[in-house]
């Protein structure tokens, strides 16, 4: 199912060193925003505050609120585990488990919820979470192989697949496609496009074609310079974003004149 995100306010901070400051968004259900902007400017770091993942950092904090529909991510009552169970993440680098088969990578994160699931539950499971991932097909004879043994495009799909294996409401995705040739780059973004009929999904792409193609809204980070933190120049509708920016620094951006 699902499930808006709400910001406000929030700074990121690495020990004394503000890493993105102020930020203020809205992420729509069963839709795909991309965040775009130069390296350096935060984006990432923003994205990882979304399920807590940048708390695995000493000395990491936020001030600030995120919503996930009615739930304050932030609050002290909440486990983070739970967050991210609920707002699932796909890295950089494909990262399936490497001693572990394929059927396993998948149902790894879906076992640790339910010691006890049946066999015919957890074949299920996989199929249905490998399908999602356009993967099935490609992999239903070869299920008890190592994952690691894939194609870097299959690796970045069985690891969608890992997670949409626990029914997150949200799927955050930090440039799953850097590493990828263009073949399987569009086989990723064809996936995108099917996977938000059921998801949100947020998306870091340095890749700003990607980001017209994919996204419904698209949100532009910057940095005053060097040393200053990131922050949110402008969000709104792609096609407005890339054709008709408010902000001077967004259209700068966008028609290469610097990043």
């Amino acid at each position: 199912m699902a499930k808006r995100i709400d910001v406000s306010d929030l700074n990121v901070y690495y020990g004394d060193f503000k890493a993105v400051e102020d930020v203020t968004m809205t992420v729509e259900p069963r839709s795909v925003t991309a965040f775009i902007g130069s390296s350096g400017c935060g984006k990432s770091t923003f994205l990882r505050t979304l399920n807590r993942m940048h708390e695995v950092t000493p000395g990491a904090r936020v001030q600030g609120k995120v919503m996930l529909d009615n739930l304050d991510v932030y609050d002290h009552s909440v486990d983070p585990v739970s967050v991210r169970r609920e707002i699932g993440m796909v890295f950089q680098r494909a990262n399936p488990f490497p001693t572990m088969s394929i059927y396993d990578n998948v149902i790894a994160g879906a076992k640790l919820n339910n010691q006890r699931m049946s066999k015919s539950r957890s074949d299920e499971i996989v199929e249905r979470s490998l399908r999602d991932a356009n993967l099935w097909e490609e992999v239903k004879d070869r299920l008890n192989k190592p994952g690691a043994g894939l194609s870097g495009g299959q690796q970045q799909r069985l690891c969608i697949a890992r997670a949409t294996a626990v029914e997150p409401a949200v799927l955050l995705m930090d440039e799953p496609c850097s590493a990828l040739d263009p073949i399987s780059t569009l086989a990723i973004e064809d996936l995108i496009a099917k996977l938000k009929e059921n998801y949100t999904i947020v998306i870091v792409t340095h890749n700003m074609q990607q980001a017209a193609r994919v996204s419904d809204r698209t949100a532009f980070f910057n940095l005053a310079g060097t040393g200053q933190p990131g922050r949110l120049i402008e969000m709104g509708d792609t096609n407005k974003i890339f054709t008709k920016p408010d902000k001077k620094e967004t259209e700068n951006y966008i028609t290469g004149r610097f990043g």
